[in-house]
């Protein structure tokens, strides 16, 4: 008799970077581990298609089945107080009864339900925290060679009966792939300059800045006298995360709100898009040498598998906890001793901090912690690395469950 394959769900909670990494575990589980898996997508746009969710990752859509949930809408219940993590939280407590309706429908039930932690309200990180103690396992976005004094701590800490027993397995980097043969103007120029000579800016798919903001670090970039790649957007007051459910927008009167002559000083060294870039393909590009970034997780993982040191310039979320750790504990950053909730960066500091990160000598030991991490991240996703054996271990753990409930005629 064949043996029915183990089938499991994924929840991807709103925007891409949370689809991204949930549709890398999928295709692992499936490429290496023998799965079936289904993807729920979350969203509150009901223009959302299948195919612009398909240029995300081809392969992924021919491997996984992905289901895109009815889209929500909370904009009743929200103001312009609630944070970017409550809007999130509660677009997945809307999407519960859809997601619950649709693994009923499944001919085959899934052996496993991955969802991330927004799945619970969280009113209170304790809370939290709690909660996470009700999971068989905790699936993180990492790697042992990365963060192996917090897996550590944390085991110590499990050990103890000081945090919940569910197992921790480290199984990143999750990071979206190189897309081959792609080709675009900004790819074209990168083409044409000096091997590690490009700093890129982006503050990822959410992230603005103010107007003042803006112009200082169009001045900073200028005055580096470095080459730059910028992805701008129109500055937004006081909401630094105001395009993470809309980012569709246009944006192409950059003289409204850069300082005056900037685009025709800089057109040749320093090009600027509206909006979105080919990030993947951008920052593993030979002549990429730094990025200026918002330190989302995505983002950075990014920039660690592609050995790219970071200034890193938190915004929202926990961005603050990823710049800490990047640029303090993993030593392949820098950052402004002034936070943007703080008030302005100067010109001279951004100017400052893209000549560290590119050319001075003071920033050579981030450069070489950098490419040092590259060549550990390839070898944990390899077979027999630390994040394959993890991932490993959770399909050998759900394989052992498929078998116990299929003795009991309980699944199969």
């Amino acid at each position: 008799m064949q043996t029915r394959k183990p089938h499991a769900a994924l929840l991807a909670s709103p925007g891409m970077g949370h689809l991204i990494p949930v549709l890398e575990l999928g295709k692992r589980l499936v490429s290496h581990h023998g799965f079936n898996v289904t993807i729920f997508v979350v969203t509150a746009d009901a223009s959302l298609s299948q195919s612009q969710l398909r240029k995300v990752s081809e392969t992924a859509y021919d491997l996984l089945d992905v289901v895109l949930l009815p889209p929500v809408d909370v904009s009743g219940q929200i103001d312009k107080t609630t944070s970017i993590l409550s809007q999130i939280d509660m677009m997945i407590h809307e999407a519960l009864p859809s997601l619950r309706s649709a693994i009923l429908a499944m001919e085959v039930p899934p052996i496993a339900l991955v969802v991330d932690i927004f799945l619970r309200r969280n009113e209170v990180y304790f809370r939290m925290g709690t909660e996470i103690s009700t999971a068989d396992g905790i699936l993180v976005n990492t790697f042992h060679e990365l963060e192996h004094q917090t897996l550590a701590a944390l085991n110590d800490a499990r050990k103890q009966g000081l945090v919940p027993n569910a197992p921790v397995y480290p199984i990143g980097p999750l990071v979206r792939p190189v897309k081959s043969g792609l080709r675009s103007e900004i790819l074209s120029w990168l083409d044409v300059q000096p091997k590690g000579s490009v700093i890129y800016v982006s503050f990822g798919s959410g992230g603005t800045l103010s107007a003042e903001q803006t112009i200082e670090l169009a001045w900073g970039l200028e005055k580096s006298q470095q080459r730059f790649f910028w992805v701008v957007r129109p500055p937004v007051e006081n909401d630094s995360a105001a395009t993470v459910f809309n980012t569709n927008s246009s944006c192409t009167d950059f003289p409204d709100y850069l300082p005056e002559g900037f685009l025709n000083r800089t057109s040749k060294n320093g090009p600027v898009v509206p909006m979105w870039a080919p990030q993947s393909e951008i920052l593993s590009h030979p002549s990429i040498g730094g990025f200026l970034s918002h330190c989302g997780w995505n983002s950075s993982l990014e920039s660690i598998v592609n050995s790219v040191p970071m200034i890193v310039w938190p915004l929202y979320a926990e961005q603050k906890m990823n710049a800490t750790l990047l640029a303090k504990h993993i030593g392949v950053a820098i950052r402004s001793k002034l936070l943007p909730s703080q008030g302005v960066i100067g010109r001279s500091e951004i100017e400052a901090m893209v000549r560290k990160i590119m050319v001075d000598k003071e920033g050579e030991a981030i450069r070489a912690r950098a490419k040092m991490l590259k060549s550990c991240a390839a070898k944990a996703l390899s077979k027999g690395g630390s994040s394959y054996n993890a991932l490993a271990n959770v399909a050998k753990d759900c394989e052992i469950r498929m078998q116990k409930l299929a003795e009991l005629h309980l699944w199969g």
